[in-house]
């Protein structure tokens, strides 16, 4: 049984967002299918809630951001490459260190691999506790435990 890390659902109907605060990041994938479970599987389990659903894409939303993920057919390549300009990672907040521990142990089973495993859990810095993860299409995520002890 995997801990229910989600966190309260956004509101239905968001607060005024905050002046200049990302009103969404648009990720082009090279297979819906598998980024959607992967995203979707992260994200809903750190309280985002789907958002969108059409033919070529997915989102889903946490307060008043939004994150897509989108198999457009204008794309150049099969896989991301964070080490090319552009996207290098995403970086989300987790509530603690037993959410973020709770989050790599169930990752692989969605598809997430741990980057820098022998640093983990202080591969940002010894005043760090975060997990890197990357999909299978080359997107990393760094997520970053909120509670600094």
């Amino acid at each position: 049984m995997v801990a229910d890390l989600r966190t309260r659902p956004a509101a239905a109907s968001p607060a005024r967002p905050v002046h200049g605060s990302p009103h969404h990041v648009e990720l082009w994938v090279p297979d819906l299918d598998r980024a959607a479970a992967g995203f979707g599987w992260l994200l809903e389990t750190l309280g985002w809630t789907p958002f969108q659903h059409w033919d070529a894409g997915r989102s889903w939303r946490l307060g008043t951001t939004y994150l897509v993920v989108e198999q457009s057919p204008a794309l150049t390549a099969t896989r991301h490459d964070r080490c090319r300009p552009g996207l290098n990672h995403l970086a989300l907040h987790v509530r603690d260190r037993p959410a973020l521990d709770a989050l790599v142990a169930e990752a692989p089973r969605h598809g997430w691999t741990l980057l820098f495993p022998d640093r983990h859990p202080h591969a940002g810095g010894p005043d760090t506790y975060a997990a890197y993860l990357e999909n299978p299409d080359g997107f990393e995520v760094e997520l970053v435990a909120d509670d600094p002890a």
